[in-house]
């Protein structure tokens, strides 16, 4: 397992047991040093991307820069990727298209491209010391219509949307990038590797409801991944969905569940 996201790996099941308020409970940060990774989503006027290649670029997009080679100890992203991780994983999604995406491009950080939907993350950092070139970038308006993207590949982790939950493409976005992470965090060496392999693609699908609620392993985290391979990403409700809300659940491939 990675030694990197041993802090994902280590809070997982007790923040899934928080009771719903507790989880937006921010009483012991102190507010100059809460810190963010950027998420920039390329959303051109003329061309607008696809919404689940957008999602399934965002979600590869965050866990790349996160085990990229230079967030190891010792390399040049080192210390904010570990000062990120050691708090909570806070993603901000804003849009850009034209010369702003182009001006993100200088920003450290890793872009992954899925059938022509390009996202951008960032190396995380304080939200406080935020680059202009990001900070100008708007957060919301970055709606897309829904699709139909098909059956899912049977090969690549499958990161599924909550059914009953709405979520502009911009938090979803957030969301799945929190999944990838999650995931990353539980795999042994061998699945890890061969998933960085394959730029950690990954299939976004809303599931049906009466799918999602027997795989949602709330009640019992440990028996989810150890019998159905399922990780779920709970958010602190912030923004657009309520304290304590499951958004995305994870299925690691090569299980029959």
């Amino acid at each position: 397992m990675n030694p990197l996201l041993e802090p994902l790996r280590s809070r997982y099941a007790s923040w899934l047991g928080l009771p719903a308020e507790d989880t937006s409970d921010t009483s012991d940060e102190n507010p100059d040093e809460v810190r963010a990774m950027p998420i920039i989503l390329r959303i051109e006027r003329a061309e607008p991307p696809g919404r689940t290649a957008l999602l399934e670029a965002a979600a590869a997009a965050a866990l790349a820069v996160c085990l990229d080679e230079r967030a190891q100890p010792g390399g040049e992203w080192a210390e904010p990727v570990h000062a990120w991780l050691d708090n909570r994983i806070r993603k901000v999604a804003r849009r850009a298209r034209g010369t702003h995406w182009q001006a993100v491009l200088d920003q450290p950080g890793i872009t992954i491209e899925v059938d022509g939907a390009q996202a951008r993350a960032l190396v995380p950092g304080l939200v406080k010391e935020t680059p202009k070139e990001v900070s100008r970038l708007q957060i919301s308006g970055s709606e897309l219509p829904a699709d139909t993207p098909g059956p899912a590949p049977a090969d690549v982790p499958l990161l599924m949307l909550n059914p009953d939950v709405p979520m502009t493409v911009g938090k979803a976005s957030a969301q799945v990038g929190h999944a990838t992470m999650i995931l990353a965090s539980l795999l042994p060496d061998d699945e890890l590797a061969a998933w960085a392999a394959r730029d950690y693609r990954v299939a976004v699908r809303t599931p049906s409801p009466a799918r999602w609620k027997e795989l949602c392993p709330v009640e019992d985290p440990e028996a989810g991944w150890r019998d159905n391979r399922v990780i779920a990403v709970r958010d602190a409700g912030f923004t657009e969905v309520d304290p304590g809300t499951i958004t995305v659940l994870a299925q690691q491939p090569g299980t029959s569940a």
